[in-house]
């Protein structure tokens, strides 16, 4: 996506919230985040306001369907599905339905790596290099201005090497090539980073060729960071990226369904599909989930369904424990779940800055800290967990009131804008 497609999104967003029917100012505390007691309800009469706009959005053209889903206590409180998983056969959604996750797949790897350093196998402050030897040549691209008033990339060394924490905060400055006019990212676009059959080794290398767009540690910077994590637990397990989590946690958590390519033949058409008009996904290639590839994308390559999902939200919700099993310690969890990236880090933030105002960034999920300056502010409260991807996949978790929310849809170019309605009337129908 380039630059003038993100600011336009964001742009919408912002009139969108502007723009969306008030919420009372008195939920808020006096900061701007929610202020219902722990222990709220949902409303059924208002939850119903949700029926209401996804219909509209289907009837509008606007999406083929989705699913949403708000469990609280460990319960559904509202689960419903609109409209059709292929806009072309009309088949209706349902639990099985699967969704390309895109982005939604970084929690699943970032989870995978904690629970790596949970066990004392792999370290926070490790060199990324220890693992993938090729980052020990990383360097970094520095923009200056010529004479003659055009811009060139200086390459210098990096103060210090990348990290794993880095991978999993967005600090190492990896980036992507598909959005941002910079030359960095413009070198990673015409890199042919995609080009062939290869795996999660080669494409780690073919990154680490490439200059880095910050110094590591400077600035919060979305890219391939998760998808080098992804190669660092392969090393450090001797397994295939999606083999570790299987062993891991996937399979005791029964998400079957969930993996890098749809596994059975027969269950391609329960692929979950946008219109016709909008299936450009604006990544930098087009994903093939029904053709088995050697890249296993930890960033943004993963497939999954609601029943799936719902375990590894309520896992989450848990504090890292789901059914009796205790996946990832209570301190571990806590750690993954503490913005690290705030005001005395030392790490910037720019426009590009997703998370958005009021926000702070954990290992792998974007944390609650505030109600940020946006006037109504975005509903929602302390340490709340988010995060989203591409298509139009979103979950947020809301340990406060001890429930989450999961959208799925395949949208990617109405994604934001039914994301923020939807959130606004989920807390919407919040009561004391």
């Amino acid at each position: 996506m380039n630059l003038r497609h993100r600011l336009r999104a964001l742009l919408c967003g912002a009139l969108l919230l502007a723009g969306s029917p008030a919420i009372a100012q008195d939920r808020f505390a006096a900061e701007g985040t929610f202020d219902i007691p722990a222990g709220a309800k949902f409303s059924q009469e208002k939850l119903a306001k949700i029926g209401e706009f996804f219909r509209k959005q289907i009837a509008d053209g606007k999406i083929p369907g989705a699913i949403v889903l708000i469990q609280q206590h460990g319960k559904p409180v509202y689960k419903e599905f609109f409209g059709v998983r292929d806009p072309d056969t009309k088949q209706p959604m349902t639990d099985d339905t699967i969704f390309r996750l895109h982005s939604m797949s970084k929690p699943i790897t970032s989870f995978a790596a904690m629970m790596l350093i949970d066990q004392g196998k792999l370290k926070l402050d490790d060199p990324v290099s220890q693992y993938i030897p090729s980052f020990a040549k990383a360097k970094v691209g520095v923009e200056k201005k010529l004479e003659n008033g055009e811009k060139a990339l200086d390459i210098v060394p990096p103060n210090r090497l990348v990290t794993i924490r880095d991978l999993l905060l967005h600090t190492s400055g990896i980036t992507y090539g598909f959005y941002g006019e910079s030359l960095v990212r413009r070198a990673y676009g015409n890199a042919d980073i995609y080009s062939g059959d290869f795996d999660n080794k080669e494409f780690a290398d073919r990154i680490a060729q490439l200059p880095l767009e910050h110094q590591p540690g400077t600035m919060w910077d979305y890219g391939h960071s998760t998808d080098i994590l992804g190669r660092v637990i392969e090393v450090v397990t001797g397994k295939s990226l999606l083999g570790y989590e299987e062993q891991a946690f996937l399979g005791p958590l029964g998400m079957k369904d969930t993996g890098f390519f749809v596994k059975e033949k027969s269950k391609e058409v329960m692929l979950a599909k946008p219109m016709a008009w909008d299936r450009d996904f604006r990544t930098g290639r087009q994903g093939r989930p029904d053709t088995y590839q050697k890249w296993e994308s930890g960033s943004g390559g993963m497939v999954s369904t609601l029943a799936d999902y719902t375990k590894f939200a309520q896992m989450l919700l848990n504090g890292g424990e789901y059914d009796g099993k205790r996946f990832m310690s209570a301190a571990t969890f806590k750690d993954m779940t503490t913005d690290h990236i705030g005001k005395d880090s030392g790490v910037g933030r720019d426009y590009l800055y997703f998370p958005g105002d009021g926000f702070g960034f954990g290992y792998g999920f974007a944390v609650r800290t505030d109600a940020g300056n946006a006037k109504p502010p975005p509903p929602g409260s302390l340490g709340e967990l988010k995060w989203d991807g591409a298509s139009g996949c979103y979950f947020i978790i809301d340990p406060k009131q001890d429930f989450f929310f999961i959208l799925l849809e395949q949208t990617p170019s109405e994604r934001q804008r039914i994301q923020r309605s939807l959130k606004l009337l989920v807390y919407e129908a919040l009561e004391k």
